[in-house]
């Protein structure tokens, strides 16, 4: 497996990858539960620049020429400026009263969404993301890594404290609580 940074060619095989991970806050963006919508949605910012779900942001997983796991990772200073192209377009097309919570801010790299592959999961390859993560901004660059989680998913909760992260708080996006967890340098 070779973790690198995603290319534009990735954007369709990221997108039902990272859905995985947000599938229910991409439906409140859209105001509807319909899986290809939101799949198409996501695709389209992967595939574009200078916007927080775009390929410039990702990492990816790959085994054998196909992308088993992706992670969008960002500065969240940078998240109103990444987040407007999001934003004007839910506003033109879906909803023209959106206006999410600020998820991140200044002060950590964000871990925005991480996905495994169904085929690929239970082997590791989102400790392997998350390890390189940790690896590459905290260690190497002194970075602090944030990420929110749900209260239902014990299991990435404690993936996520097992590796080092520890809980900071609660943020609320799209109406939903989360706990915001970090991991800072030593």
């Amino acid at each position: 497996m070779n973790i690198r940074k995603a290319k534009i060619s990735d954007s369709e095989q990221i997108a039902p990858i990272l859905l995985l991970a947000m599938e229910d806050i991409i439906y409140k963006f859209i105001k509807k539960d319909d899986y290809a919508v939101a799949k198409n949605f996501l695709q389209y910012f992967i595939g574009k620049e200078n916007n927080q779900y775009s390929y410039q942001n990702c990492f990816v997983a790959e085994a054998d020429n196909e992308i088993i796991g992706a992670v969008d990772i960002y500065n969240g200073a940078d998240l109103k400026a990444l987040r407007n192209p999001i934003i004007e377009y839910v506003r033109t097309h879906f909803n023209p009263e959106f206006d999410p919570e600020l998820e991140t801010k200044a002060g950590e790299f964000y871990i925005d969404s991480l996905g495994v592959n169904p085929k690929h999961q239970g082997k590791g390859i989102g400790s392997k993301l998350l390890t390189f993560l940790i690896e590459e901004f905290v260690a190497k660059n002194n970075q602090t890594l944030g990420l929110l989680v749900e209260e239902d998913n014990p299991n990435a909760k404690k993936l996520y404290l097992n590796l080092g992260f520890q809980s900071v708080g609660e943020k609320t996006l799209v109406g939903k609580t989360l706990e915001h967890l970090q991991i800072s340098p030593k």
